[in-house]
């Protein structure tokens, strides 16, 4: 028998040390995204996988927000975040401090998810678009990389939070 763990034996670390402890070098960037629900999962999965900040953008909405509130479940209160108006003038900033940009992205020269792993060791900030639109052309342009995850089916997306977690893992365990 294997039995399931109750969420006290869990083990996790509280609050305070988490907002204490080292955090990978990721960046996360939400070039607008309206879903309230999806930006409440970005802050999850932030949490979950030890983001060093979240950056909102442009029509993001920021916390504190029932909505928001509902699925992020407190990481709103445990990772960094900060409200941008301007996404471009946030990615030339992350760039001049040595963070490399990668826009999670289709797009006619790409680096699959799976060769993230050959990356240099950098930190890397991670834009993730528009649940319509994507992400701008703009910062496309401005990116280090395109990072694009691999699809077998006959959609043309993820959601943007289900890439989140895709990618934020792949990127994340670069860093245990």
């Amino acid at each position: 028998m294997n039995r399931k763990l109750k969420l006290w034996e869990l083990d996790r670390v509280d609050e305070e040390t988490f907002k204490a402890q080292e955090k990978f070098p990721i960046y996360v960037i939400l070039n607008d995204i309206r879903s309230l629900s999806n930006i409440g999962s970005f802050f999850r999965t932030g949490d979950a996988l030890n983001v060093e900040k979240i950056y909102l953008c442009g029509i993001t909405a920021t916390p504190p927000h029932r909505e928001i509130h509902k699925t992020a479940l407190g990481a709103t209160d445990t990772v960094e975040w900060e409200y941008r108006a301007s996404i471009d003038d946030l990615v030339q900033e992350l760039k001049n401090q040595g963070i490399r940009v990668c826009s999670i992205e289709q797009a006619e020269k790409t680096t699959f998810l799976q060769e993230v792993a050959n990356l240099p060791n950098e930190p890397y900030a991670l834009v993730f678009g528009n649940e319509v639109n994507g992400v701008d052309q703009s910062v496309i342009d401005a990116s280090d990389y395109i990072i694009e995850i691999p699809q077998f089916g006959t959609k043309h997306s993820f959601n943007v939070s289900v890439c989140a977690g895709i990618v934020l893992w792949e990127f994340a365990k670069r860093s245990i």
